[in-house]
């Protein structure tokens, strides 16, 4: 496996930074970053293919209808859920009296079945 990959913005070569110009003399190029894949944050995010934000939306935007027709939706997905509500005591603070006060507050919380 490599250490590095890179950056599959098809576009990524033609933005005008000093990070992109290769070559010497007259022989100079703007060149495909290259990104480092020295951490396994980068590794196992989406950063292991795009070397910056605009490259990363510059690809989604140029090939959002192929990427939604990869694995498209045809019915939403729904997931069984179980809603508790719990009445509790709690406290918030009076600014104008300057004291805390309780108050009955309801706490909802979402299980899966």
């Amino acid at each position: 496996m490599s250490n590095y990959n890179w950056c599959h913005n098809p576009d990524c070569h033609t933005i005008q930074t000093q990070s992109r110009v290769r070559g010497t003399g007259d022989n100079k190029v703007l060149r495909t970053r290259k990104i480092a894949l020295s951490s396994e944050w980068i590794r196992e995010s989406i950063w292991k293919y795009f070397c910056n934000q605009n490259c990363l939306m510059s690809f989604l935007h140029k090939f959002q209808t192929e990427i939604a027709n990869i694995r498209p939706v045809k019915q939403p997905s729904e997931t069984p859920i179980k809603v508790k509500k719990v009445k509790e005591e709690s406290y918030r603070y009076n600014w104008n009296s300057n004291e805390r006060q309780t108050y009955m507050a309801t706490r909802t919380t979402i299980e899966s079945k």
